[in-house]
């Protein structure tokens, strides 16, 4: 098992480079770190004017002369990977990532959902894989230009088991670049966690019809629905032996609070007509449910009301 980063200052692939890799990239490459962009769309734009971060916390940051690369062969091996791809795009890095790995490279996926670092250590190996949480509020409003909204926190665990020398190696350097970050001994539990949040608030958006996070709070039915959703996905998680306390519902509604109309990401992503984390953030979720013998019908029914959205979106599409 690979025990420590071996470069005191590495060399680091963003793979994903929309609003959650861009953000985070640029605030490593701001404090020194050895960062290399892969870029799609926003590729020329940021060779040319940079990226622009916009945060509450530290005002406006702007990173010249970026490493921006269009492929994987261009940017070469690295000792990190940083994966930031949405999970809907994971069949792609099994041609994406080949190029970047040497024998000791670690690959860090800051993805949503369940099932992302199985599928990595799959075909990469599981001793190379470690798992990170995004709890932000951020937002790409142009080509090159991320809004920083709220919090910005990451934790990280190791897929393989407990925290290693390297765990850590990468939460100093996030740390230096003045990314709060926190290493977890149960990277499953971190994944359940996150997931309280994301399958109601994500999901109620969609099935809304579009709606933000201050809409879900203000609305009584929609907030009870939240409440009711959260907790079956606790008890799903209690059932894998992944206890979160009870507090969590209302933290979680107290942090919402702070966000105040927040658009989530799966939401952009349907208004956008672009694919939806269905089956990572809802389905494997029903199914882990299913089969450890949970109560789970609201989370059944929010991920089938779902499908049916997709379904509708995009036949009204094809329509067009």
């Amino acid at each position: 098992m690979y025990q420590g980063l071996n470069n005191l200052n590495p060399k680091i692939a963003i793979v994903g480079s929309g609003a959650v890799g861009s953000y985070y990239g640029a605030k490593l490459a701001i404090s020194g770190a050895n960062v290399h962009f892969l870029m799609r769309s926003d590729l020329d734009h940021v060779r040319r004017f940079g990226l622009r971060v916009e945060s509450h916390e530290t005002g406006t940051e702007h990173l010249n002369n970026v490493n921006a690369y269009e492929s994987t062969e261009d940017i070469g091996q690295c000792d990190l990977v940083i994966i930031a791809l949405k999970a809907t795009d994971n069949h792609s890095l099994e041609s994406i990532i080949p190029p970047l790995l040497k024998n000791d490279t670690v690959i860090m996926t800051l993805q949503n959902g369940l099932g992302n670092e199985e599928f990595l250590a799959d075909r990469f190996g599981a001793d190379r894989v470690v798992g990170g949480l995004c709890f932000v509020c951020i937002t790409r409003t142009s080509p090159g230009n991320i809004k920083h909204i709220a919090q910005g926190r990451i934790t990280c665990g190791e897929f393989s088991g407990l925290p290693i020398p390297r765990t850590h190696d990468i939460s100093l350097i996030f740390k230096r670049a003045g990314v709060p970050f926190m290493v977890s001994e149960s990277l499953a539990k971190e994944r359940w966690r996150k997931l309280v949040w994301n399958i109601p608030f994500n999901g109620l958006s969609i099935v809304g019809g579009g709606i933000d996070t201050a809409t879900v709070l203000e609305n009584e039915i929609l907030c009870d629905l939240a409440k009711e959703l959260m907790k079956e996905v606790m008890g799903v998680a209690a059932a894998l032996g992944h206890e979160l306390p009870d507090s969590l519902i209302d933290h979680n509604l107290q942090e919402t609070k702070k966000m105040g109309a927040y658009t989530p990401s799966s939401m952009i992503d349907f208004i956008m007509n672009r694919p939806v984390e269905l089956e990572a953030i809802w389905g494997e979720p029903v199914r882990v449910g299913i089969n450890a013998g949970c109560d789970i019908v609201r989370l059944q029914c929010l991920y089938n009301l779902i499908r049916i959205s997709i379904v509708r979106r995009d036949s009204d599409e094809i329509r067009r």
